[in-house]
């Protein structure tokens, strides 16, 4: 996949076909902008995704900077699904000030070479956001490139969107998250070293440090499973700050795998969360806590 980043100065070498979004969580209703723009290189297209670099909704203010996806894994998701070109078109004063006229002429004309565009029906872009879905229709046909305009998928009457999906996030609701994404929601990252302390009592366990930008659930345990090295492991995952062993203020994601022995430290591999099992919390003993985690694992089993 060829990745263009932090530079307006580029011109695709073919003609292809591009979604526009912001593509936080890649979700179903991205998939199906994917899907359209994959179909294209049965006609002889690449395919290519645009995205703005910070999101807009980040770079003016109106939300956190923690998301569904972070950039690394949106890469890799984009890479496995066949992806021929990515775009993160730097957001700074001047391209949030273009003319969305002079962004569909320059950019996607001239320096992408679009043949065929997809977008969602909410899509937005521009100086104050004034170009959406008509004006791509209405310069498709003056400028000669296809623009199809994707409905929004629903899912028991509401519309699939990633504000939607952080909503359950933040409830903990992991099923509903992967019904809405199309998969489970997920953490990837190096395994580091911890404190060990999961070895003393016989629980070994792999930790994780989340990445700053990445939105995480309620902290607390969870049923899991690890995908590395090509396999899914059956897991169950702690992420929080271990209170009843540390006072670092440093949160992490730990996980126990069931019939596991190699020693990953070093590795990535990525956490997918299942299900939410019970809050994290701080026990009277080293012993309570103990009792508590072999309960969890053995729930956590079957």
């Amino acid at each position: 996949m060829q990745l263009i980043e932090g530079t307006m100065e580029f011109v695709l070498a073919e003609a292809c076909a591009v979604a526009i979004g912001k593509f936080d969580g890649i979700h179903r209703g991205h998939q199906a902008l994917l899907h359209n723009i994959l179909a294209q290189k049965k006609k002889g297209l690449s395919a290519a995704v645009f995205t703005f670099d910070p999101p807009p909704a980040v770079f003016f203010g109106r939300a956190e900077s923690r998301g569904l996806t972070t950039r690394a894994e949106k890469r890799r998701i984009f890479e496995k699904i066949g992806i021929d070109v990515l775009v993160e078109f730097p957001l700074c004063a001047e391209t949030a000030s273009m003319p969305p006229e002079i962004f569909i002429e320059e950019v996607l004309v001239k320096k992408m070479k679009t043949a065929y565009v997809a977008a969602g029906t909410d899509v937005t872009f521009g100086g104050g956001g004034r170009g959406g879905s008509r004006l791509l229709l209405a310069y498709g046909k003056k400028l000669g490139f296809a623009a199809e305009i994707i409905d929004k998928i629903c899912l028991d009457g509401r519309e699939i969107s990633s504000s939607l999906i952080r909503e359950e996030i933040e409830r903990g609701n992991m099923e509903r998250v992967a019904e809405l994404i199309g998969f489970p929601y997920s953490v990837t990252g190096t395994v580091v070293h911890g404190r060990r302390f999961g070895r003393t009592i016989g629980m070994p366990t792999v930790n994780l440090l989340p990445p700053q930008d990445k939105l995480l659930p309620p902290n607390g345990v969870y049923f899991s499973n690890v995908s590395y090295g090509g396999k899914h492991y059956k897991s169950i995952s702690n992420i929080g700050y271990k209170p009843t062993v540390s006072d670092e203020n440093v949160l992490g994601v730990e996980t126990y795998l069931y019939d596991f022995a190699e020693d990953i430290y070093g590795k990535e591999i990525t956490v997918n969360l299942l299900k939410f099992k019970r809050p994290e919390m701080k026990f009277g003993s080293i012993e309570e806590l103990k009792a508590q985690m072999q309960r969890d694992i053995r729930e956590g089993k079957w």
